[in-house]
């Protein structure tokens, strides 16, 4: 006979049945919102690679490929994608589509032959906010651009670019690096600071129409100041600030960045207020004059030319002239003191050609190929913007092949072509014989872009290669570059950023008895 069940009991299993049942059914139900709501936020999150966009690592939400890359020195990493995937591929900076141009040939195709699909600036980096596009380094591809390089190239050139005027200012302010090293004769020195002083006042004279002591206390407060802001808009925060656009309300490190350029800003615009002051209607002294005198020819014109667009313009023209040439002197010199048959070739030359004439000229260039071809080595080695300043595609438009998005990122590996393998002779050493042929005549090859190429191209080029070459032979001519014996090994690394450099080292000199003095 079957067991029989209370009514009481009965109902206890089938409400426990039903009841778990349920719980069931709600398990599973939040199980399925769940996974349903990591699907969408999977899509939503996830980077879709345009149809037929060069090929490259995959990337993961949010971060892109940042998380594949060194953040400390992501150039061997970028060695390693174009090995893989050939001289163009892309990268995921954060959501950002970019494009890497690797080789000198993928880069002047880009840059030179397709240059206007490929001269645009983005909109959605650090940098750019703080500059707020304007000026020329930052500014996107248009006619605000192009009429504000036009007018630098043209102010530069009035100035004395190329001219003996432009050699003067050089000269002037050589002497006061001379004077430096005479009075530190037999002691170690860091030689950062005076070549960056020196730097900054040959720049300061044409844009400013004065120069600076170097013990100045505003002047070193200055440059330190850009310096940091240097630092911040290469950094981790400023990399955070473009891919997480939510953290920008918060109080963090990169609102540094900001402050720094508001006091510099400050500086520039206490001296255009002097100027407005004092100018001269026709009888510009400097490149602020010259500005001035633009706006108000264009005063009763639709025009991009104002007050904030020239603070920008003269910030742009300042730091630009005064990295550059001071890291690259800095290199050179550690260069010249650690590879004295160098050296000594460079004064052999520099005497044989100059004798008793008191000053170098820029034009003694073309007889001295020896030292043309340390400098531009120097140069090479010293692959001072790796990375050159990002581009983007103004366009919707294709490279060799492949559909390239506007707004995508450009990256001009400019390293890739300085130590491109099968265009140099010797691409990993400091070797002058790479601008050289067989009669020892000065070479530049088409891998040489250490200023980049095309409409963009760096606008103080000219003034750098004056700057380098007058320089580099005053110093030659009158002293000897010597690494201390106390000093230990020399250290060639490089510190990656947005501009390379050479660790800090010191330097001896010792006076040349066939060297002309600074007094002469």
């Amino acid at each position: 006979m079957a067991p029989s069940l209370d009514p009481p009991l009965v109902s206890y299993y089938i409400t426990g049945f039903k009841g778990s049942s349920c719980r069931s059914e709600t398990m599973l139900t939040a199980l399925l919102l769940l996974w349903l709501g990591a699907f969408l936020l999977f899509l939503k999150l996830r980077i879709w690679r345009p149809k037929n966009f060069p090929p490259g690592p995959t990337p993961i939400p949010f971060f892109g490929n940042l998380l594949q890359l060194d953040c400390t020195n992501p150039l061997k990493d970028l060695d390693k994608f174009a090995q893989r995937y050939g001289s163009l591929y892309s990268l995921y900076i954060g959501r950002q589509p970019a494009v890497v141009l690797a080789g000198q040939k993928v880069i002047r195709e880009a840059l030179v032959t397709q240059g206007v699909e490929f001269a645009g600036r983005s909109d959605t980096m650090f940098v750019s906010h703080i500059t707020k596009n304007k000026g020329v380094i930052m500014a996107d591809f248009g006619e605000g651009w192009r009429e504000h390089r036009r007018f630098a190239l043209t102010t530069l050139r009035n100035f004395g670019l190329g001219k003996r005027s432009m050699e003067e200012r050089i000269l002037e302010e050589v002497k006061y690096i001379c004077l430096h090293l005479e009075e530190s004769a037999g002691k170690s020195i860091d030689p950062k600071h005076l070549f960056h002083q020196a730097a900054s006042n040959i720049i300061a004279s044409i844009i400013f129409g004065s120069r600076f002591n170097y013990e100045d206390e505003y002047f070193q407060t200055l440059l330190t100041t850009i310096e940091q802001l240097t630092k911040i808009v290469i950094g981790p925060w400023a990399m955070l600030y473009e891919i997480a656009p939510a953290i920008r309300i918060f109080p963090l490190p990169f609102r540094k960045g900001f402050d720094y350029f508001d006091q510099i800003k400050e500086h520039i615009l206490k001296v255009v207020s002097e100027h407005k002051k004092s100018r001269v209607a026709g009888e510009p002294r400097d490149l602020i004059d010259c500005y001035l005198e633009e706006m108000e020819k264009r005063a009763d014109q639709r025009t991009t030319f104002d007050d904030s667009q020239m603070v920008t313009l003269l910030f742009d023209l300042f730091v630009a002239g005064t990295d550059t040439t001071s890291i690259t002197l800095r290199t050179l010199t550690l260069y010249l003191m650690t590879h004295m048959h160098i050296q000594e070739q460079c004064q052999k030359e520099i005497d044989e050609v100059l004798g008793a004439r008191e000053h170098v000229t820029f034009e003694d260039k073309n007889a001295m190929p020896y030292v043309q071809a340390v400098i531009h080595e120097g140069q090479r080695v010293a692959d001072i913007v790796p990375l050159s300043m990002f581009h983007t595609a103004s366009t919707n438009t294709k490279l060799q092949g492949y559909n390239i998005p506007k707004g995508t990122i450009i990256i001009p590996y400019l390293s890739s072509a300085l130590r491109e393998e099968s265009l140099w002779k010797f691409p990993h050493e400091f070797n002058p014989q790479n601008f050289l042929n067989e009669k020892g005549e000065f070479v530049k090859p088409e891998a040489f872009l250490p200023f980049s190429a095309g409409s963009r191209v760096c606008l103080g080029e000219s003034l750098a290669r004056m700057e380098l070459f007058l320089i580099m032979v005053t110093i030659l001519r009158r002293f000897r570059l010597i690494w201390p014996e106390d000093a230990g090994t020399p250290d060639f690394t490089l510190i990656y950023g947005g501009t390379q450099s050479s660790k800090p080292y010191p330097l001896r000199v010792q006076l040349r008895a066939q060297g002309k003095t600074c007094e002469s």
